[in-house]
């Protein structure tokens, strides 16, 4: 059965200036992106938006568990070539990460990792070459397995942010609500079973030498707004759990993936993901390398309070991993 498409919240043309002259001062004031005084500076100015930008930025609140923000404009020619790795992009698109943080800190705290890109808040997604096949946002030739980011830190994202620089092959984002499915009573109480642990993924050399035993995590929790969810099948040891949890675990992919969403995000959408509720992927696709590939800016956030995960998640170590805020509490 076809699934709907995903909900759009778009911005105006007014408030498309607003945003985007808002990130040029910043830029402008502290002449680079990643300065940890602009960083300490985003709440003052998301403080000074219109109402008009703080209602489209409000939390994602349907059960799709996503929405795309739609309206902003980046200018492909501006940009330059999609670069073959993150490391070497530079200011490349140093607008657009200004952009992409002030949309992140009017939905919370963005949040950066010691061990991914450089401690970087905002991050680079595209194909590099060697990387092809792996379960990373670097890889191209294969399906990115729909997963919770960073699922194995107790510390990851409550929102994650995808903007879109350049994707003229349409290549598309899965993603796909856990509300949305229909699991049996039963898959349920199995699968909120702490049975097996998620190891950290191969973006995070240090945390995967980690010399720290992995601990079991359940893969659904209830709260008082329903079920959340912690998958990514391609990092959980599958073969260390029990025939019944495994069969429940399988139905819940396959429930997965009969609900799942493909969007084809333009230059400027956003793509706004409840990291609880929802897992995202990609399609495979051939990158070729040539300047013009796939390029999306990713940023993570934390929403302070939010009661949507088990408390016995705050004693698990993080395989040594430490998230960074972007100003202090």
């Amino acid at each position: 059965m076809p699934t709907p498409p995903a909900p759009v919240r778009p911005l105006d043309a007014a408030a498309v200036r607003e945003l985007t002259a808002a990130a040029s001062e910043l830029l402008a004031d502290h002449g680079s992106a990643i300065s940890p005084e602009l960083l300490a500076d985003l709440p003052r100015t998301c403080a000074r938006l219109s109402e008009e930008i703080h209602g489209a930025l409000r939390p994602v609140d349907t059960s799709d568990g996503l929405f795309v923000l739609h309206g902003l404009q980046p200018d492909d020619s501006e940009l330059g070539s999609t670069p073959a790795h993150w490391s070497s992009v530079g200011d490349a698109g140093a607008l657009w990460d200004v952009v992409l943080l002030l949309v992140s800190a009017l939905m919370g705290t963005p949040i950066a990792w010691e061990g991914q890109q450089d401690g970087r808040f905002v991050h680079n997604i595209l194909p590099s070459p060697g990387h092809e096949s792996e379960q990373t946002g670097a890889s191209s030739s294969v399906l990115l397995t729909p997963h919770t980011e960073d699922a194995f830190h107790p510390g990851r994202a409550h929102l994650l942010l995808l903007c879109c620089m350049r994707n003229h092959d349409n290549i598309a984002t899965t993603a796909a609500s856990i509300r949305m499915t229909s699991l049996a009573d039963e898959d349920v109480e199995q699968l909120r079973r702490p049975v097996v642990p998620i190891l950290p993924d191969d973006a995070y050399e240090q945390a995967r030498q980690f010399a720290g035993r992995p601990a079991p995590v359940p893969t659904l929790f209830d709260t008082n707004e329903g079920l959340t969810m912690r998958f990514d099948p391609a990092y959980t040891p599958l073969e260390e759990a029990d025939e019944a949890w495994r069969a429940a675990y399988g139905r819940l992919g396959d429930e997965l993936a009969r609900v799942s969403v493909a969007v084809s995000l333009e230059p400027g959408d956003v793509l706004v993901v409840d990291n609880d509720i929802v897992v995202h992927g990609r399609v495979p696709f051939r990158a070729r390398y040539d300047g013009a590939d796939r390029w999306l800016k990713r940023a993570s956030v934390r929403v302070e309070d939010r009661a949507t995960r088990p408390l016995a998640e705050r004693d698990e170590h993080g395989y040594g991993q430490a998230a960074l805020t972007a100003w202090a509490a």
